[in-house]
């Protein structure tokens, strides 16, 4: 057997910069990953099958188009028996599918011995698999291909996630845009010394797919002020399409507490605090 494990991936900036032709929209994002995820294992089978448990797994039924199938078949789909663990919330904008497929591609191409495949075919698996098969921080760019790591490590930082119960597709979000052509981050990100440098320079920057995920769920604005309004919270801002937002915390103390007082006052909510990992 094999396992590997998915990380949530926190978009900490979110600039849409522009769109192809093709319609494909250009990104400049400052991704990282929580410790906290899905987990994916693998076992020799002589067919390809999933299944799916752990407590989010009520809300994704088995399916022929799910990521993780369709990873294995990007593979050269051989016979696996494969198991998702499944505790990040779908449809969130933290890449549970796209970071449950890059874990697939790992760990089967340990079960079966070869090697990952190629660039192009992982990002047609969607514009996140490449940055969650990555899996540390770095710059994405374009329509998620390009990948630039970062001129030095992240301060010590915690997340508390929170998502208020309501999925989010990512096609209606990006349709209600008013503008498609809004200013990337600077040519040259700074190095940040302290989770308080982090958070300036992200209070700086923006989350484009705020504005139009909370015009189709206002309850993306009511998560992201119950978190801003913890004590010790650096910053709050929505991750990716929505609807999980982040709340940044220097120290693991605050981010616990936070998540305790957050449970109490939300119980309906999913809500974990996180090392941010880079």
């Amino acid at each position: 057997m094999t396992e590997a494990f998915a990380r949530a991936k926190i978009n900490l900036t979110l600039h849409v910069t522009g769109q192809r032709p093709d319609g494909y929209h250009l990104l400049d994002s400052l991704v990282v990953f929580a410790d906290v995820g899905d987990r994916v294992r693998t076992e020799p089978a002589e067919a390809l099958s999933l299944a799916i448990t752990g407590p989010q797994a009520v809300n994704l039924p088995v399916s022929d188009d799910n990521l993780v199938l369709r990873a294995a078949r990007a593979m050269g789909g051989q016979g696996a028996r494969i198991t998702l663990e499944k505790h990040l919330p779908v449809a969130s904008g933290i890449g549970g599918g796209s970071a449950d497929a890059a874990a697939t591609l790992k760990a089967l191409a340990e079960l079966w011995q070869r090697p990952l495949p190629e660039a192009a075919a992982v990002l047609r698996l969607g514009a996140d698999v490449p940055v969650c098969l990555e899996g540390r921080a770095v710059r994405m760019a374009g329509v998620g291909e390009i990948l630039e790591p970062l001129a030095g490590p992240l301060p010590p930082t915690w997340l508390v996630l929170a998502n208020p119960g309501v999925s989010v597709p990512t096609p209606p979000v990006f349709k209600a845009l008013a503008r498609r052509d809004n200013p990337p981050m600077p040519e040259r990100l700074p190095e940040w010394g302290s989770a308080d440098e982090l958070a300036a320079f992200l209070a700086a920057m923006r989350n484009d797919l705020e504005a139009p995920a909370i015009a189709l769920a206002p309850e993306v604005a009511e998560t992201r002020a119950a978190l801003a309004a913890e004590p010790g919270c650096l910053i709050a801002r929505m991750s990716g399409s929505g609807a999980t937002c982040f709340g940044l915390f220097a120290e693991e103390r605050p981010a616990r507490a936070a998540a305790e007082a957050l449970r109490a006052a939300h119980p309906g909510w999913w809500i974990e605090p996180a090392r941010m990992a880079g």
